[in-house]
């Protein structure tokens, strides 16, 4: 049965959603403020009209081809098939149906010269021209002949074979998607009823042993009858939740290292509502890592700890790092970066969503709700990699009108956490913005100047080839702040995928090499002096790991330390959801 389209409680909707709402669309338009943008680009332009040039004569040449390979399709000549590989485009009919065959031909021609034109006649602000070259693809990725109903070949013939019920179907899913998350419209990737945390997915047993209002901490039982003598603490990203490094028993990378004979403890962050608005960036150091070292050291008797963070759990890491240093502390004697920025010089794509503009943009939607929403970030994020990430769910949730399959990854992607509004806006503009952890003595956190060139412990950095996140070449800039002894590792895929590759799958591979990073001058000098090895970086780190981890001792049972039990993992913090 399909919802009443015209009734009160629905029109109350719409009135709602449209003051309220920040899809990706909204997202581009004013939360980055392109129609300034573009205005500002548009000045330069026509300052300067001497510069201003027409297409290139090859340009005009390759829409005459165009239009003799067409008139060839429609005559039933044959005509060779474009080279261009885009997962947009993968039916047959792209490429025999004539009409079909000029929509996408037409558009990948027009993308190509607008981008084109985009980049001859590009501002000499080297930053406004990086944003104007993303959203103008932004805004032609919308525009994909793939992306409408008449000009899908795909949708189309479905369309009349089901007399329209993909559209009916693809309308009533729209429809559930607003009434689930109102004013924040998300399409669903994923059956997130497929899915229950400590069933299917967090399923390492363990127990909360230790809880403040940022964290609570997980300690995993052990499954070997001795372990290795140093603990590990794992600093998950708090803009998402910590299972993605324990998804299932063959993905969980949590429960792999306790296998292995690693006592792992596990950081799970509080999912942050208005009253955290005051929270700060040094309260996470203080109440967050700090804290839960302490609290390892009453749980183990161990005053030396192997530390591992992912993400943005990575780059307070470094922070922690750096800050135990000033005070002259070791606790933590071996760090692990996982595809985590520190410097932030080129941060890559998701640098066009950073200048002063638009950031005082999100400070003031933050100073209102005390905190920046989860799915707002989400959001960011998926437009970096937009076809793969919201118009192919677009086309197949709406357009054919599918119901979402369960996939444990998109339902962790789909599960994001607030932010402090305070923390957020100093991570903005500290470290993206004026890139100072990188920079000696530059930031000051807990009244300690930091200083990461002081940092001499041994670190470990995985990053990966495809991420468009944290770029490796950055990552790798990031790893050379640190004057220890440092193994970089370049895995394949992206963000996340590269991150959780089990042994087991044997996928990906990764290239490592014996050469000093610190002697390099960049990421290219690097790349050429690597190895690669088939299967899974987990194995040459958790060799990586076993060198710092001490000697075997008796296993360590939660709760027959200092700290008691107070539940079962995972916990009461992971569950809380975005409401």
């Amino acid at each position: 049965m399909y919802p009443k389209l015209f009734d009160e409680r629905t029109f109350k909707f719409f009135q709602d959603y449209q003051k309220t709402c920040t899809n990706p669309q909204l997202l581009c338009s004013e939360w980055f403020n392109t129609q300034k943008l573009y205005q500002k680009w548009f000045i330069e332009l026509a300052e300067k009209p001497q510069a201003m040039q027409s297409l290139p004569e090859d340009a005009y040449q390759e829409w005459v081809m165009l239009l003799n390979a067409f008139q060839q399709k429609i005559s039933g000549l044959s005509v060779a098939e474009s080279s261009v590989e885009d997962k947009r485009f993968t039916d047959a009919d792209w490429q025999e149906h004539p009409l079909f065959y000029f929509y996408h031909q037409a558009y990948l021609l027009w993308v190509k010269q607008a981008l084109q034109w985009v980049e001859t006649h590009g501002s000499e602000d080297s930053k406004l021209k990086k944003q104007i070259s993303f959203f103008t693809k932004q805004y032609l990725d919308a525009l994909a002949p793939s992306n409408f109903p008449l000009t899908n070949p795909t949708i189309f013939k479905q369309t009349l074979t089901s007399q329209g019920q993909n559209i009916r179907n693809g309308l009533q899913n729209w429809f559930e998607d607003l009434l689930k998350s109102p004013g924040h419209w998300q399409i669903q990737m994923t059956n997130t009823k497929a899915f229950e945390l400590g069933r299917n997915i967090a399923i390492t047993k363990g127990k909360v042993i230790f809880q403040n209002r940022l964290m609570q901490l997980i300690q995993y039982e052990p499954t070997t009858p001795t372990v290795y003598q140093k603990p590990l603490l794992m600093v998950p990203p708090w803009i998402n939740k910590y299972y993605i490094l324990d998804l299932n028993e063959k993905k969980s990378l949590v429960k792999w290292l306790v296998d292995q004979g690693i006592t792992v403890f596990m950081i799970s962050w509080v999912n942050p509502d208005k009253s955290y608005q005051e929270v700060c960036f040094e309260d996470y150091l203080s109440e967050g890592i700090l804290t839960a070292c302490d609290a390892i050291t009453k749980a183990t008797n161990e005053k030396s700890i192997n530390a591992l963070g992912f993400c943005i759990g990575g780059t307070l890491l470094a922070v922690a790092c750096a800050y135990l240093k000033a005070k002259n502390q070791s606790t933590i004697s071996s760090a692990t970066f996982l595809t985590s920025l520190i410097d932030f010089s080129e941060p890559g794509d998701i640098g066009v969503f950073i200048d002063e503009t638009q950031i005082k943009n999100i400070e003031q939607k933050m100073a209102l709700d005390g905190y920046l929403d989860g799915r707002a970030m989400m959001s960011t994020f998926n437009l970096l990699r937009v076809n793969d990430l919201q118009w192919s769910y677009y086309i197949n949730h709406y357009l054919q009108g599918k119901k979402p399959i369960a996939f444990d990854l998109l339902f962790w992607n789909s599960d994001p956490s607030n932010l402090p509004a305070k923390m957020h806006s100093y991570y903005l503009r500290n470290f993206y913005l004026e890139n100072r952890l990188c920079v000696p003595n530059a930031l000051t956190v807990l009244n300690e100047k930091l200083n990461l060139n002081n940092v001499d412990i041994p670190c470990y950095f995985f990053s990966t080839s495809q991420d468009h996140i944290a770029p490796w070449q950055s990552t790798f800039m990031g790893a050379k702040c640190f004057s220890g002894n440092i193994t970089f590792v370049l895995g394949g895929s992206g963000h996340i995928a590269g991150v959780v590759n089990p042994p087991n799958q044997n996928k990906y591979g990764y290239r490592s090499s014996d050469v000093d990073i610190k002697s390099l001058s960049c990421a290219k000098e690097w790349l050429k002096s690597t190895t690669t090895h088939e299967g899974s970086w987990w194995l040459h780190w958790g060799e990586w790991l076993k060198m710092h981890a001490g000697n075997k001792v008796n296993q360590r049972i939660p709760g027959q330390g200092k700290l008691k039990i107070i539940q079962d993992a995972p916990g009461d913090y992971v569950r809380k959801k975005i409401d």
